[in-house]
């Protein structure tokens, strides 16, 4: 398994943000955000770790750097539900690691695109009941969420910032607002920005996502 890259900040480190890469792609691809951002948050670590490479049904069965398989893209995708809780398994390690560090589980955040998303969205509001910071989900959609999400109060009081792009044609629109609104239904402190962009990132967004870092960890 390759190890996550870490990124230290140039003060000691006293938050964290474990950030997940999409479909295809690898633990490199958010570093120069993570750059960007620690700029402004000099003692925000970033740990970015990378999805193991696999088959990927959807796309013949090649194989590409992938938290999960999609075996189907309809009604929103049909995935491989244990590779995702198993990576969901690998952010909870990751988690666990941090704090040993002394880093406290409050200032501990997630963030994912796309896929990664999908796993980090998993992880906090399924998988885990554990206080953490936050969770930036960039992208993406919430493929093992119900009509309605049950939580627990820890699960509850954990925040969101969901980011999305009104002409994302690789994962919808909708996809990115239904896990939305059911984690707000749910009561948890959720909030919603949308862009003019397709399936990427994009400079104002990148800007917001240090805002809400930085109110997160104030």
């Amino acid at each position: 398994m390759t190890p996550p890259l870490i990124l230290e900040p140039t003060q000691p480190a006293d938050a964290c943000v474990i950030w997940l890469h999409g479909l295809g792609a690898s633990r490199t691809d958010f570093e120069p955000v993570a750059r960007m951002l620690q700029q402004r948050l000099p003692t925000v670590r970033f740990v970015l770790p990378q999805a193991p490479t696999r088959p990927v049904s959807i796309n013949g069965g090649y194989r590409m750097p992938s938290w999960y398989d999609i075996l189907a893209m309809s009604p929103e995708r049909a995935i491989d539900r244990p590779q995702l809780e198993a990576s969901a398994h690998q952010v909870l390690n990751l988690l666990d690691e941090q704090q040993a560090q002394g880093i406290a589980p409050k200032r501990l955040l997630l963030a994912g695109f796309s896929q990664g998303g999908a796993v980090v969205l998993h992880t906090a509001y399924i998988e885990a009941d554990r206080p953490i910071g936050g969770v930036l989900a960039l992208s993406t959609y919430a493929p093992t969420f119900d009509d309605s999400v049950a939580l627990s109060d820890g699960q509850r009081a954990i925040p969101l910032l969901s980011l999305h792009g009104a002409h994302d044609n690789v994962v919808l629109r909708p996809m990115g607002r239904s896990a939305f609104d059911k984690l707000e239904a749910a009561g948890v402190e959720a909030q919603w920005r949308e862009y003019p962009m397709d399936h990427e990132v994009v400079m104002e967004e990148i800007d917001d996502i240090g805002d809400w870092l930085a109110a997160r960890l104030a």
